[in-house]
Formats: C-alpha cells, structure tokens, sequence
C-alpha cells in the first residue's frame, strides 16, 4: 500500500518518497494576517491539517511549518484606518486565528514564523540573489531578474513568451516601480520605505521585503534547503509559489520542494466568494450561527482536496446529518460499553478495516473515500445500539463491538472528527440517568395504581425532553433521543 500524491510540479500521481527516511518537513503557505478567517481558510486548514494526521497516522514523524504574513500593504491599510500599528493588527488577527482554528479542531503547527521575525534571513537570501546574478538594486528597491532562471514557469506551466503576448497592454509605462524594472516580468525582492510606513534597515536602504521572498526565507531557516511538502491554495501556484522555486532554486540550485500540493478553492452557491458580492463568511460567524464544527470538518472532507468546492445551505445540512451519524457510533462505547462489560483497556482495531481504509486513503489522499469507511462502521453501531435499546441485547459479541467501535474512534482521530462525550450525553435540561429511572419509577407506580393518565403524562414529559420509554416483558428501558 504505496502512499501516492499528485505533484503539481510534475503534473502527475507520483509515490511519495522522502529526503529522509520516516520523516515528512512540510511547509503550508499561511494567512496574511488584516482579518478574521473565512471559508477559504477553514478549507486549506483543515486539509493540510488531516494530511499531516494521517501522515503521522501511517508512521510518519512530521515536522510542520506554517507562517504569518505579518507585512503586507492591506495590513497596512487596516492599520490606517484604525489609526493603529501594523504590528497591532497582525497581533490581534493571529490572535483570532488561533481562536478560530481551536473551534476547527485543527491542531497547532510546531511552528508558526513571522515574516517580521525573519527579516536577517530574507536580507541573507536577497544577498545571495544579487551576488549570483539574479537579483538587482534599483533605487532603494531590489528585483528578481526572472529571465535569469532559466526554468522559470516550471510549476505553473506559463511560458513567458506567452505571456509577453498580453501583458504589454496592461503595464502602465508611467508606473514608477515599472520604471526601475529592467524587465516587466521582475518582480520586487525589497522595497524602499515610503513615508509613514514601518521599515527595517539593510544593505539597499530601508524598506521592507517583497511577498515571495519572505516565504523562501521561512522555509530556508526552519526546514533547509529542500522539503519533502510544500503545501497551499490552487491561487498561489502562479505567481507566488512560481517565485518561490525561482528565488530559492537559484541560490541552493536543489529543488525547494519533491512534492507541490494545492486544494481546490471554495465557492458560495456556485460563486467566487468575494466581500463585493455579499457571500463573504468567516469561520465565526459560521460558527456563531450553531453550526457544528465537526460538520465543517466533514463537509471539507467529502470533496477530493485539489476540486473545488461549493459552499451551501444544503450541503452543510448534509454535512451536519453525516455527523449526527458518525457522532452516534463515535458516543457507543460510552453509551453502551459498561452495559455490554467491556474492560477498561484498548480493544485491538479491526485489521482489514484499517487496511481498507489505508489502502483508499494512500490515492492522494482519498478522504471522501475513508469516510466512506467511517460510516460503514458508524451505522452499524448505530443499528446495534437500537437492538440493545429495544431487545436488551445484541447480535453481535461484545468483544467484536468493542474493536469495531475502538476502529471507528481510532480513524475517525485521523481525521479530526471528535464527539463531545459530556454535552452529548445530556439532554437539554440536564437531567441525569438517576432523575430519570426515578421518574420511569413513578410511572411504574402509577401504572400498578391504574393511573393511567399520570404514567401517559410522565412518559410524554420525558419525550418532550428527548427521552424514549420502551415497554416490555422484561420491564421499561430508555434511551436519549
């Protein structure tokens, strides 16, 4: 069961292979940090998030990076109009980033650099450019010579005499950074300071660096010269990840990454999802609305990650209906484990379950098909839990139930799909399983006595409240609905 991922950069499915043995560095292009996260955001982060579980899932030991644009123009902008700082947008951005990852599920990077902490290395790399021919001041500013890299477009697939066609009705002559250009296709390195703006000083005068670079440098200082993962949104593979390669190839002259992987972008009821045509969402007013987070989780999950997917009202509430199933054989073992004498230990997972899963999983990264498994699993213990309710008994040994429920719990983990076992045990009042035998009690009583419309009160008392009484020879059982 070869693990195999489709490369961007080779435009094919290839078997994945690391620089180093049993071991994955990878890096995901992050947010720029001037507002909160919206649908786009939870996508990316939720499949670069479950990529990197299974990876360590099958045996990997992963090292993952992601980043902060914490120096860009509409963080600036933001900050001028609140009459703030740069560096205080960006704090409390990040800020709400985590916030809103935390209620993802999504679990925390092992590292998390700063374009703003960064700097030395973004100056050592523009440094290297400029001394080996790739790289030019002009003006305080510095640019990449793209014509110098003679695999520029590799990634992406644009040729720049195709791109030449078009692009000279688009440059503004007049545009002074045009003018410092030696080409219309370079592309700034470093930027001379404008007035009021934040700036840090270096060898061209002070400014600040360009986007491009200061990912090459992220990547540089916390993983080396080459990864084994370079991980981002299908709208970074031109220009951003396209100058990466370039700016980072031509210094090392290694490749910066054996495996290019991009998600499928995220519309709204079939469109681009932009604040100018009113179907902008974030992750918390989402959240906010009581949608569950685990249906967030699942409704990602179900697309194949480098498609695009459509966000609507019909398929979060899909999503939410394949939760509550999933959920329910996730609370089985809790709901039913101490009744069917189940020991307090680990059962041993259902090998061909795993392997099935495994095996659908390792085609790049098939999720929709592991919850295809998932659920397989969950029905099955959902019908089990109907039988026990209803006959005091199961069909199935506990011991057999017991691994079928620990397979379900251990690759639903895989995928981040965790049921709250407190608040999903509960009902709406909070009463408690003593409270409500005592109340199956009194309706005993008032049956015994032939008061009938109390013991029909009592029991449609406990339905409104989402308990179910079932009668039978061997007496009354109950179950949360």
């Amino acid at each position: 069961m070869t693990l195999t991922l489709y490369n961007t950069l080779t435009r094919r499915q290839e078997p994945f292979e690391t620089v180093e043995p049993g071991k994955v560095k990878m890096y995901y292009c992050g947010v720029t940090v001037y507002d909160y996260c919206h649908l786009g955001h939870a996508r990316a982060c939720i499949v670069w998030d479950v990529i990197r579980r299974y990876l360590q899932f099958i045996g990997y030991e992963v090292r993952y990076i992601q980043n902060f644009t914490d120096i860009d123009d509409k963080i600036l902008n933001r900050a001028c109009l609140e009459h703030s700082s740069m560096e205080a947008v960006a704090d409390r951005f990040i800020k709400a980033y985590f916030e809103d990852m935390a209620r993802l599920g999504i679990k925390e990077a092992d590292e998390y650099p700063r374009a703003t902490h960064t700097m030395n290395g973004i100056q050592r790399l523009i440094h290297e450019l400029e001394n080996k021919g790739f790289a030019y001041p002009s003006d305080g500013d510095v640019y990449y010579a793209v014509r110098n890299f003679s695999e520029y477009g590799k990634l992406s697939g644009r040729k720049l005499e195709d791109m030449q066609a078009g692009k000279s009705d688009r440059v503004n002559i007049e545009d002074p950074e045009y003018q410092k250009k030696k080409d219309p296709f370079d592309f700034a390195l470093w930027k001379a300071a404008k007035p009021g703006e934040p700036a840090w000083e270096s060898p061209w005068g002070a400014g600040r660096p360009g986007w491009h670079i200061e990912c090459s440098a992220m990547v540089r200082d916390r993983l080396g010269d080459t990864i084994d993962i370079h991980a981002g949104g299908a709208d970074l593979i031109f220009p951003h990840h396209e100058n990466e390669i370039a700016q980072s190839e031509a210094v090392t002259g290694k490749p910066l990454a054996r495996y290019w992987l991009h998600n499928g972008m995220v519309k709204v009821d079939g469109e681009k999802m932009s604040k100018s045509l009113g179907n902008f969402t974030t992750i918390r007013e989402l959240l906010d609305r009581g949608v569950d987070p685990m249906a967030v989780r699942l409704f990602v999950l179900t697309a194949q990650y480098r498609t695009p997917i459509d966000f609507t009202d019909e398929a979060i509430a899909a999503a939410t209906n394949g939760w509550h199933t999933i959920k329910e054989g996730l609370l089985f073992g809790y709901q039913y484990g101490k009744k069917l004498g189940w020991g307090v230990g680990t059962a041993s997972l259902l090998a061909e379950t795993v392997e099935r899963f495994q095996e659908t999983v390792n085609n790049d990264f098939n999720f929709p098909g592991g919850l295809t498994v998932l659920f397989e699993l969950a029905k099955e213990l959902r019908r089990e839990g109907n039988i026990i309710v209803h006959e005091g008994k199961t069909e199935t040994s506990p011991d057999e139930l017991q691994r079928q429920w620990q397979t379900l719990v251990t690759l639903a983990g895989v995928l981040g799909l965790e049921a709250e076992i407190e608040a999903e045990t509960q009902t709406s009042n909070g009463l408690s399983d003593a409270e409500i035998e005592a109340k199956i009690q009194q309706r005993q009583e008032a049956r015994k006595g032939k008061n009938f419309a109390e013991s029909d009160r009592i029991r449609d008392e406990l339905q409104a409240q989402g308990i179910t009484l079932i009668d039978s020879r061997d007496g009354t059982r109950w179950h949360r609905n």
